[in-house]
């Protein structure tokens, strides 16, 4: 593989593409100054005005959320896993039908692991533009976005309408439904009872992950943080480490497995037969399966990355809380 190869297999966070309209919220008070941005996949964006760095998906979706402080993300579910790290910023998750179920507040490098099928919403609570990381599961990233009804009614009075094809249409800018297309219809109050309403303590001791316990854990090898055997036990088609400046060794390896690399901090030089090349923080890299590579940090100071690989287990509900 040649440096111009891997080059366009990595997405530098300096490069990344925004869109301001990739959701039924993007007008509604609030909500209306986030960004959305799909790195590997198209995600679950509603836009066609979407920007997708990389179409080519390794069984899972890799997305990111940008946010001014006070702007949220309104409620709304998944079929698949959505797991989140703190890149930049403080950042509140909240969840339940009308987002009081349950909160959690996570830092920078914390992750959260969000039981599929129950309604979330997050903020940024921070003093500056934060930047949240993201993993999809499933190559369509489930299908799309299941949308409180709260949340289609707000947009709808702000000129947003989305269609049963879970296409955005903007009647600020002229738009309608097409002919045929009814818009999304909102969940029933039966349809409803079917989202759990689990608390905090349900929730956090068992889906949330914190930077430095995981730090502590990756000083001599990777911190197995998603993943049948890891720290949050999940299935949900990849696995999730942490590794540190001492988690694995300098010698080249390979896997069969799609590998993505996310940068949390510091800067990794990730070599390979043909070439080299740095990856600093917020960058995201997808090694093709069978390469033989070799990653270690490029300077001193704390140095630390997030390693996505894909398995063999279906995307799905894997966690199912009672409701």
């Amino acid at each position: 593989m040649t440096p111009q190869e891997m080059e366009r297999r990595i997405v530098r966070y300096g490069e990344l593409k925004p869109c301001k309209t990739a959701f039924i919220d993007a007008h509604t008070p609030g909500s209306n100054q986030k960004e959305n941005f799909t790195i590997i996949g198209a995600g679950v964006s509603e836009s066609p005005d979407q920007h997708i760095h990389i179409r080519e998906t390794p069984g899972f979706n890799i997305g990111a959320a940008g946010q001014p402080p006070k702007c949220r993300n309104s409620l709304h579910s998944h079929r698949t896993a959505e797991v989140f790290f703190v890149l930049k910023g403080r950042w509140r998750f909240f969840w339940g039908r009308h987002g009081t179920a349950g909160e959690v507040v996570l830092e920078e490098g914390d992750i959260f692991n969000i039981p599929t099928g129950i309604f979330r919403g997050f903020e940024n609570i921070g003093t500056d533009y934060g930047m949240i990381m993201a993993i999809l599961g499933g190559d369509d990233a489930g299908g799309g976005v299941i949308w409180a009804p709260q949340v289609i009614e707000d947009a709808r009075d702000h000129g947003l309408v989305l269609g049963k094809n879970g296409k955005l249409y903007d009647s600020k800018k002229g738009q309608s439904l097409p002919d045929g297309v009814p818009p999304m219809p909102l969940l029933t109050d039966e349809e409803l009872k079917a989202f759990p309403e689990p608390t905090t303590l349900d929730v956090v001791p068992h889906y949330v992950g914190r930077y430095w316990d995981m730090m502590a854990l990756a000083d001599r090898q990777p911190a197995r943080v998603i993943g049948a055997e890891g720290m949050l036990r999940d299935r949900p088609g990849f696995e999730v480490e942490l590794l540190g400046r001492g988690s694995i060794p300098e010698t080249p390896y390979t896997t069969p497995s799609h590998e993505v690399l996310m940068v949390m901090r510091g800067h990794w030089k990730l070599s390979w037969q043909g070439g080299e090349a740095v990856l600093a923080p917020g960058d995201t890299c997808a090694v093709p399966p069978g390469l033989e590579h070799a990653l270690v940090p490029s300077m001193t100071g704390e140095a630390s990355l997030y390693r996505v690989r894909n398995t063999d287990d279906p995307a799905g509900p894997t966690h199912k809380l009672a409701a």
